[in-house]
């Protein structure tokens, strides 16, 4: 099983020269920034170079993307800081152009993010951006989440434009520990989505699940998370059954 591409460049190689573009500036922040970010509102903006430049050229943010860098990404991800605990340690499944998970690093420093993506160019953009902002809350994996079965095993997952909650929840909730919450940044269709999946959602150990909405009072299109958590003994579900075959 490989995870897609998360964001505008699915699909795209893994390997060869950064796309040539002729670079756009990064935008302004808007005040919602400022009330997201507070004091750490300077590293929301580098973040956000970084993403205009970088980003770019590397195939992890479309140069049409740009100018709506803030709404439609940066805060669209950082918003959703309000689902964790303080000190809660998340992981990050398809993480890409660290979206949402340097967003909600930056936003929340005594978050710990564990970064899963499976590309090495991505991977290394990811390290090369963490050193860059000086974030000391981040750690990058490299790997399918299905590799990671065992060894990272965490109470909160999260994920942003990775595939259907169906399929991203195979993927997350052996991740998790018991009682643990799968946070996924989903578009309008969220509850539509939740419905249809729901059996088999259950299936795989789904014990309850919300919609919840994030900073409406600060986007002109507010954050919709489906927030879902998991029972206990998930991940040896899954390994009883490959040794069953």
């Amino acid at each position: 099983m490989t995870l897609p591409a998360d964001g505008p460049d699915a699909g795209s190689p893994d390997a060869g020269s950064p796309i040539t573009q002729t670079p756009v500036p990064a935008p302004v922040a808007p005040s919602a920034a400022a009330a997201v970010f507070g004091a750490r509102l300077g590293l929301g903006e580098r973040f956000s170079e970084i993403l205009a430049d970088t980003g770019v050229s590397h195939g992890l943010i479309g140069p049409r993307e740009v100018p709506i860098l803030w709404e439609r990404h940066i805060l669209n991800c950082a918003v959703a800081q309000d689902s964790f605990p303080h000190g809660a340690a998340v992981v990050d499944v398809g993480s890409g152009a660290g979206l949402p998970g340097l967003a909600l690093a930056i936003a929340r420093p005594d978050l710990e993010l564990h970064l899963v993506e499976p590309m090495l160019r991505r991977t290394t953009w990811l390290s090369d951006t963490i050193a860059e902002l000086g974030l000391d809350n981040c750690t990058v994996h490299r790997g399918r989440a299905e590799e990671f079965d065992g060894v990272l095993r965490l109470p909160w997952a999260t994920a942003r434009a990775v595939a259907r909650i169906d399929k991203l929840a195979r993927w997350t909730f052996p991740l998790l520990t018991e009682g643990g919450t799968l946070v996924a940044l989903k578009g309008c269709s969220a509850q539509a989505e939740l419905d249809a999946a729901t059996a088999v959602l259950r299936r795989l150990g789904m014990t309850g699940a919300t919609v919840r909405q994030h900073g409406a009072d600060l986007l002109e299109v507010a954050t919709l998370t489906l927030e879902i958590t998991v029972g206990a003994g998930v991940g040896r579900q899954k390994k009883d059954r490959r040794k069953r075959r």
